[in-house]
């Protein structure tokens, strides 16, 4: 038997609209797409809540999507572990994540079907070519990261967390916090310090940066190394309907 999104998808394919959303430790966007993937309609943020608990995400989202239009199913790229809709870690936002069905429990807000992961493996599928070793980081709030193999995701990649250099982490080198305490000079160098670092570590075959703050970059990237637009982040959330 069909689910109700596979009888919708063969009802009417062409007419499907993806409530896709974004969070991040600072803003929230939210977006309507295509069933190809184009938006439709003009991209909403507001501020990330604080503090940033299921409850007031959840209030936050619902009051978003309402300034979306119609739509038939969401997609969520969230700042953590993500597995089966159930979010693990959210290290950017607050301490209660651990264990929460974010996906049905925004289902049954929404009354749509939701589906919810990484928002860097998110913002990995609006942004990769689908050819060799892709790899994803996003500077945000946090460090984000996720590695692709011909257009295939591997799960659950989290460098944010791993030492770097010098007892800290990625993100403790990369960070919003260590961008503001170090500048965007030193921050700048110890990007490139980390790109080539990740180089050696995947041999990846090129390398997307995104996230808020790689509008910050100022050193000169390598040849197979390129910024991407942070709407990328939206516009991936169309591959987690992608059967």
């Amino acid at each position: 038997m069909k689910s109700p999104i596979q009888t919708m998808a063969s009802s009417r394919p062409h007419a499907i609209r993806t409530l896709a959303i974004d969070i991040g430790g600072t803003g929230i966007k939210a977006l309507v797409l295509s069933a190809t993937g184009k938006p439709l309609t003009e991209q909403a943020r507001v501020k990330t809540p604080r503090p940033a608990t299921p409850g007031a995400l959840i209030n936050v989202i619902t009051e978003m999507a309402k300034t979306q239009g119609a739509f038939d199913r969401v997609s969520v790229g969230f700042p953590g572990v993500v597995r089966h809709g159930v979010t693990i870690t959210a290290p950017n936002l607050d301490g209660k994540w651990g264990g929460f069905t974010l996906a049905k429990t925004l289902s049954k807000r929404l009354g749509q079907p939701v589906r919810v992961a990484n928002d860097a493996d998110v913002q990995g599928f609006g942004a990769i070519q689908g050819d060799g070793v892709e790899l994803v980081i996003t500077l945000g709030t946090g460090f984000g990261s996720a590695l692709f193999v011909d257009g295939r995701l591997v799960p659950n990649l989290q460098l944010a967390h791993h030492e770097f250099r010098r007892g800290r982490t990625y993100e403790e080198n990369l960070g919003i916090a260590a961008l503001r305490k170090a500048g965007k000079k030193n921050w700048n160098q110890r990007l490139a310090a980390v790109i080539t670092s990740l180089d050696h570590l995947f041999n990846y075959d090129h390398l997307y940066i995104g996230g808020g703050n790689a509008k910050k970059i100022t050193m000169t990237l390598p040849p197979h190394a390129t910024t991407v637009e942070n709407v990328a982040g939206l516009l991936g959330g169309i591959a987690l309907w992608r059967e």
